[in-house]
């Protein structure tokens, strides 16, 4: 929000609808219906003020915030932090990855392999979405997060098919290690072949 404010002033209706003009959402977790708790609590912090009332026919008021000085800093410094230093992240993906001992490698590689048509059908949304936002008029700068995201599916699908083809080819090292592994525990655990691949 301080970073649509920082382009002009608007109300929060305005405001809400440039954010879903230009997909934010795709990039940034978003909940519209606490809009005007956000702008109070960004108001309350002295990062935005009002600047100006109107109203349109019968609706209701509209107040029109524009950022403040410290709100201006506000975001440069969060922005700032957040292009500088990367952070830790716990993707589902990757905490998945760390658990795939429990799973044995043919059931791996079917899941990872519907993981693949998955990752298709994203990367058409993406370049759809991104095709419309370009017709719509949308400079690239305005939508650069969406080209992240697009390279990182890139990545994580040429990544995961990789894998696949060692799993399949048997190139994989620890493929029979995890196998007596997974037969030990399963055995311990007294489980049936079928109920430990549930």
């Amino acid at each position: 929000m301080l970073a649509a404010l920082f382009e002009r002033s608007m109300h929060p209706y305005e405001l809400a609808g440039m954010l879903k003009t230009r997909g934010k959402e795709q990039s940034v977790r978003m909940n519209y219906g606490s809009l005007y708790t956000v702008v109070d609590a960004l108001a309350r912090a002295g990062f935005i003020e009002p600047v100006d009332t109107f109203r349109e026919g019968r609706r209701p008021e509209r107040t029109v915030y524009a950022l403040t000085v410290s709100g201006r800093t506000e975001l440069k410094d969060w922005l700032s932090e957040i292009l500088r230093t990367p952070a830790k992240e716990y993707p589902e993906f990757e905490s998945g990855l760390s658990l795939l001992p429990v799973l044995l490698p043919e059931e791996v590689i079917r899941l990872l392999e519907e993981r693949i048509k998955a990752l298709d059908g994203r990367l058409a949304e993406v370049r759809g979405f991104m095709e419309r936002m370009r017709e719509s008029g949308l400079r690239r700068l305005f939508m650069i997060e969406t080209e992240y995201h697009e390279a990182l599916l890139r990545a994580e699908q040429c990544w995961v098919r990789a894998l696949i083809t060692e799993f399949q080819g048997g190139a994989y090292e620890d493929l029979d290690a995890w196998r007596r592994w997974h037969a030990e525990v399963t055995a311990d655990r007294g489980f049936t072949e079928e109920e430990s691949m549930h």
